[in-house]
């Protein structure tokens, strides 16, 4: 009898694991869903984002076989409708062919005519990033820019259009001037000048980009020779233009 109770014993320890034993099962169970949640988050942005790619880039082509046919054939902002119709037909389960989205592609292919842009840097926003953009930005070197922020900060559509509406491209200009007056000025020091380099000068638009800085900005067409008009005391502080040349192509 007390040999049986024994056994009985031994059988019900080992239908009962160890609880450290249990508790190093389920940490190990833990890890496990964590690295898939990990890999399955993974997969998925990388196949959103490879058909966000493709989608760009297939509108960028639209936009140019439209382009072309309207130039060869006269075609004239008609055959945009009939097209939309025609193509709403075949692919009705897809989005996208409405006669606007395809005057968008049209003028997204008339704006970006470099088709590795289109592919390496337009392709990592949305569509929807790139119409806000055609909408609403109509400098290149601004829109570029914001191209670029949208990507290096991942903004959502919402926040690119208020990062627009508040101006961010010229604020920035006046954010770096105003931190180097109060970090590293002297308070015997006049106040920081800041330099605009920009590929061609445009009275009009730096006149309406600077109205509201009263900080001091200078305009300079790229490449001319900047130090030419300033002051000698200054001209030792700052850089050559070629200093500064060899520092943007770095």
């Amino acid at each position: 009898m007390k040999k049986k109770i024994e056994k009985q014993k031994d059988a019900t320890l080992q239908k009962r694991p160890d609880k450290a034993l249990k508790q190093r099962v389920m940490t190990g169970y833990a890890e496990l869903l964590s690295a898939l949640k990990e890999r399955i988050r993974s997969a998925q942005f990388k196949a959103a984002l490879s058909v966000n790619r493709e989608l760009v880039l297939l509108y960028w082509q639209i936009g140019q076989e439209i382009l072309t046919r309207q130039a060869k054939e006269n075609w004239g902002a008609k055959v945009i409708d009939r097209l939309a119709a025609d193509l709403k037909r075949e692919f009705f389960d897809m989005s996208g062919f409405s006669p606007r989205n395809l005057k968008y592609m049209r003028a997204f292919a008339a704006l970006y005519k470099d088709k590795a842009f289109v592919q390496e840097v337009l392709a990592q926003i949305t569509w929807y990033h790139n119409i806000t953009l055609l909408d609403k930005v109509k400098n290149s070197s601004e829109r570029e820019w914001y191209i670029r922020k949208t990507i290096e900060n991942g903004w959502s559509r919402n926040v690119l259009v208020l990062q627009i509406e508040n101006d961010l491209y010229h604020r920035q200009i006046n954010f770096y001037l105003s931190a180097l007056d109060d970090i590293v000025k002297a308070p015997e020091d006049n106040p920081s000048i800041g330099i605009i380099l920009c590929a061609t000068k445009d009275r009009v638009l730096a006149e309406y980009a600077l109205r509201d800085i009263k900080k001091p900005i200078g305009v300079a067409e790229w490449k001319t020779k900047l130090t030419r008009s300033l002051p000698k005391k200054l001209k030792g502080n700052l850089p050559t233009i070629e200093e500064i040349e060899a520092e943007l192509e770095n």
